[in-house]
């Protein structure tokens, strides 16, 4: 088994290295969304490609008519749906149908960014990282923390951070950036 205080490896990497086509998607979704490194895109690809086979493991068992399925599928998708990555009245056939991009946009540095906290996707993770960026009134510094569908209204500078002076430099009124 091994000691379960150990880290471990929580993504699959590519089975082919040197595709030039795949490094090249890699790279674009690594500075659209600000990625430190291919591994947190590896990571999010890893998380899609589980719930894509568990969805096809439900869609084989509702076939073959198991009633325990039904309920699987129903917690699958209510935890999907509360997470933001499915709309409302989604089935399981949407969730075969997901992207990566799903994934990324619920990243807390994605949603700091898109809700016009910061100028650029890089200070967004910069801003995280050194806790100046609450969520639910609790500091998080994990750019990759994935936001839930009610904790979208929450996110706020954090209260002892020197970006709560009206004052500061480096911080953008959000009425700004969207007007600009």
């Amino acid at each position: 088994m091994g000691y379960p205080g150990k880290s471990r490896k929580c993504y699959d990497t590519p089975r082919h290295p040197w595709e030039a086509e795949r490094i090249a998607q890699e790279v674009k979704l690594i500075k659209t969304y600000g990625l430190r490194n291919k591994r947190e895109l590896w990571r999010a690809q890893s998380i899609i490609r589980k719930y894509r086979h568990v969805s096809r493991v439900l869609l084989a068992a509702t076939a073959r008519g198991d009633e325990a399925a039904g309920v699987q599928t129903r917690e699958i998708l209510g935890h999907l749906e509360s997470c933001g990555m499915l709309g409302e009245k989604s089935d399981i056939d949407s969730v075969l149908s997901m992207k990566i991009e799903d994934l990324l946009e619920r990243r807390l540095q994605t949603q700091v960014y898109r809700q016009g906290w910061t100028k650029t996707m890089r200070q967004a993770r910069q801003f995280i990282t050194h806790g100046h960026i609450q969520v639910s009134g609790r500091k998080v510094t994990i750019p990759g923390y994935y936001v839930r569908r009610g904790e979208e209204m929450t996110i706020d500078y954090y209260r002892g951070s020197p970006m709560t002076r009206e004052n500061h430099p480096e911080r953008l009124t959000r009425i700004s950036k969207v007007e600009g």
